[in-house]
């Protein structure tokens, strides 16, 4: 742990946001700086540490801010105050970079974040490395324990993250893939890929950075800027040899190809060995409610992806299926594009549900066949009544909403779970 000119020791800190990062930022500082908790939400009481009020946070002056990633400070209840100390705003990976000099690689995109970290995390464990999965998957940044010099910090990082940090570096850094996203609080497509880009721009020499060759966005954005970190475009639109070794079916599909592009890329320079990877590859199966394989017979497959917001992250599976049911809905993303041709969509029917369907419906009306219904479980009735019908014909139901969650759910894992739980009845009753 280093110390020495450390900006967060001693100081006069106020956390903002009291989530899991923000407790876990408290509980690493409590005894390295004097820390005060605020959050907006007044029902929020912690234990250990008195909670602010506005109008004491208002008298105080702080040397340093650390807040929650998912808060914006231009819609928030200290956003005046925020703008107004703007320079001292900081992360809870910037507290980590403070206090660690450890090996991190870090890992963003706007789809395939936290599966690529995840079978990264499952390859160097299995090869005996200390890597200990943190950020938007897996732990906070400051809840791990027992920390060494050999310890590897596989992050997975979002843009909201990236955009508030102010110190935090990374010595591998990887960017997935571009597409619009999160325009609602980044404000335009040029912030959100500033966001992300900070990534490379806050490397040194004797780093390493892994960017998606074929992509649009980051292909413009390497053109305009030079980084000091050596980097590497990895082709994903080609398949390499070394995927005739892999057996995994949750490899298929051409997203998780491209996940596997990276890792396969990155290997070498992480001194990973190629058949202990292989080994980990192909028993890997894949995280919840992420193009996830629930019920698999001889005339149905289901496929729970309710991570997927947006119409990106669903397109990677729909343009490999023929005769599948498309059930979508949510609160479509900002500038969202659906970019599929009508011929790749000719076998699959749109089926949208709650009470965004006529934004999903304005964009993909001349591309398929849509019904839209008031929730998922009408979608399903109906779905189902008409699967029954055609008894020989195999079907594919494929649950990728493409539009956030919280018109209707707490988050994306409510809502796959809310799914499981009517297809399990539907099922049931069948057997």
């Amino acid at each position: 742990m280093k110390k020495a000119n450390n900006i967060f020791l001693g100081k006069k800190i106020l956390i903002y946001g009291l989530g899991k990062s923000g407790i876990s930022s408290y509980k690493f500082l409590k005894n390295k700086a004097k820390v005060s908790l605020f959050d907006d939400n007044p029902k929020i009481k912690v234990k250990f540490n008195k909670k602010l009020t506005y109008r004491e946070l208002l008298k105080t002056k702080y040397d340093r801010i650390i807040i929650s990633p998912g808060i914006d400070i231009s819609n928030c209840k200290l956003s005046k105050f925020l703008k107004k100390n703007f320079k001292k705003i900081h992360t809870d990976l910037d507290v980590l970079f403070s206090f660690y000099n450890n090996e991190s690689i870090t890992i963003t995109g706007t789809n395939g974040k936290s599966t690529t970290a995840k079978i990264l995390h499952d390859a160097l464990i299995d090869q005996k490395r200390d890597s200990r999965l943190i950020g938007n998957i897996g732990n906070p940044a400051l809840s791990e324990k027992n920390i060494t010099k050999k310890t590897i910090f596989v992050i997975e990082a979002s843009s909201y993250q990236l955009d508030y940090s102010s110190l935090f570096r990374s010595k591998y850094a990887v960017i997935l893939n571009l597409t619009a996203d999160h325009i609602e609080r980044h404000k335009s497509l040029k912030n959100y890929v500033n966001a992300k880009f900070k990534l490379l721009k806050s490397q040194k020499r004797g780093s390493f950075a892994y960017v998606k060759k074929e992509d649009e966005l980051i292909t413009k954005k390497l053109n305009k800027n030079k980084y000091s970190s050596k980097i590497y475009r990895v082709q994903t639109s080609s398949i390499d040899k070394k995927f005739n070794k892999i057996t995994n079916k949750y490899f298929l599909s051409d997203g998780n190809k491209e996940n596997l592009s990276f890792i396969l890329k990155i290997a070498p320079r992480l001194k990973l060995n190629y058949k202990k990877l292989i080994k980990t590859i192909n028993k890997f199966k894949g995280l919840d409610f992420r193009q996830q394989i629930i019920f698999d017979k001889k005339n149905l497959t289901i496929i729970n992806d309710s991570k997927s917001t947006s119409f990106a992250s669903s397109e990677n599976i729909l343009k490999n299926l023929n005769d599948a049911y498309w059930i979508l809905g949510g609160i479509p993303k900002k500038g969202d594009k659906f970019k599929l041709s009508k011929i790749k969509c000719k076998n699959i029917k749109a089926y949208i549900f709650g009470s965004h369907h006529r934004k999903f419906i304005k964009i993909l009306k001349n591309r398929f066949k849509i019904k839209n219904f008031k929730n998922l479980q009408e979608t399903l009735k109906v779905i189902f009544s008409e699967i029954n019908i055609q008894k020989s014909k195999k079907n594919i139901i494929f649950f990728s909403p493409a539009g956030a969650s919280f018109d209707s759910f707490k988050n994306f894992e409510d809502r796959g779970f809310h799914f499981n739980q009517i297809i399990k009845k539907y099922i049931n009753a069948k057997q």
